[in-house]
């Protein structure tokens, strides 16, 4: 028997199915939200939030993590669907959509989570949609999935080991994504959010093992309001490093990676090229679950402006960066 949920009750359904039913029934099928904040001036904690659904699963789950004052927290909630698919909320955290594409709130308890949090991110920039990418290993179906991106402000609160610690006008980003994504077995993917004072880079970026494209889209997002410009072309060159600053190997598992630091080449549409000079901290490993992770970068720009953000390096296999990694199964090529 299918079963409608309350969201069901409304004019929006795009196929005649009812609203919790997903075009491919996929264990790696899910839809998240993602949101990070840091300091615009330098480089300091990083505060992460997320929740995603999985409707083979039927569970509603919520990452809360972050790099607090050098230490890597990680905290997890989850929920069953239990008939309700859409409620972002899980016993430790929860996101309230107050106005779509303009202000959301976020909160994880304290009590609960390695890293409580009472966040109002507001939007600085419209949110730009990227074109549907897909990939496949053979015949298996690797990644199949939309995604969004905006860049926002944030105010509020997170407390960590007790102690609750202020931000004021915070810059960052989110995303929306929605689909099949099994990211371990993605030879490569790089995430970049770069946050400069009249706006935003933005850039999901997709290779094989040896370098060659898969996808790549993105944009330039002014702060003033107007229309997000396309990138068109992207390049990048960035290295591991040790905490001495010297090139590190990443190995399997990034033991002696500690920094990261390169370049990003962005082509606009129209042809201007911005070329952006990134050096951070690898703050938020994802392993043990997949090779790689969030590194948070000081930036200057060709031009001269500076700012900071987020660049995520990370992917099953790579000639570059994971040339010693084991994949978990058969890799696109």
């Amino acid at each position: 028997m299918r079963r409608l949920t309350a969201l069901d009750e409304y004019l929006i359904h795009q196929t005649p199915e009812p609203l919790a039913t997903v075009q491919t029934q996929h264990e790696y099928w899910r839809e998240s939200l993602f949101f990070v904040t840091h300091r615009p001036d330098q480089l300091g904690d990083m505060v992460i939030l997320t929740m995603a659904t999985f409707p083979l699963r039927q569970v509603m789950d919520s990452l809360q993590m972050g790099n607090i004052a050098g230490t890597k927290v990680l905290g997890h909630s989850e929920r069953p669907h239990d008939g309700d698919p859409h409620t972002m909320i899980t016993p430790a955290a929860r996101i309230e959509i107050v106005e779509p594409f303009k202000e959301i709130h976020l909160w994880a308890d304290p009590e609960q989570s390695a890293l409580g949090m009472d966040l109002t991110f507001t939007a600085r920039t419209q949110p730009y949609a990227l074109r549907r990418g897909s990939m496949r290993a053979g015949n298996e179906l690797i990644w199949d999935q939309s995604h969004m991106l905006q860049s926002g402000w944030f105010n509020g609160t997170y407390t960590y080991d007790g102690v609750t610690h202020e931000v004021d006008n915070w810059w960052g980003q989110r995303d929306h994504s929605w689909g099949i994504r099994h990211h371990a077995r993605c030879p490569l993917w790089m995430w970049l959010q770069l946050q400069l004072p009249d706006g935003f880079f933005g850039v999901w970026h997709w290779e094989f093992a040896n370098g060659a494209p898969v996808y790549s889209d993105g944009c330039w997002t002014p702060a003033d309001g107007g229309d997000p410009i396309p990138v068109i072309a992207f390049r990048h060159d960035f290295t591991w490093l040790q905490a001495d600053g010297t090139p590190a190997v990443y190995g399997d598992h990034g033991d002696s990676v500690a920094r990261v630091h390169g370049t990003a080449t962005f082509t606009l549409e129209g042809g201007r090229t911005i070329t952006v000079e990134a050096d951070g901290r690898f703050d938020r490993p994802y392993e043990p679950f997949q090779r790689g992770g969030l590194n948070q970068v000081a930036i200057v720009t060709d031009d001269g402006r500076t700012g900071t953000g987020i660049i995520e390096i990370t992917g099953a296999h790579h000639h570059r960066y994971f040339p010693d990694t084991t994949p978990p199964g058969p890799l696109p090529c």
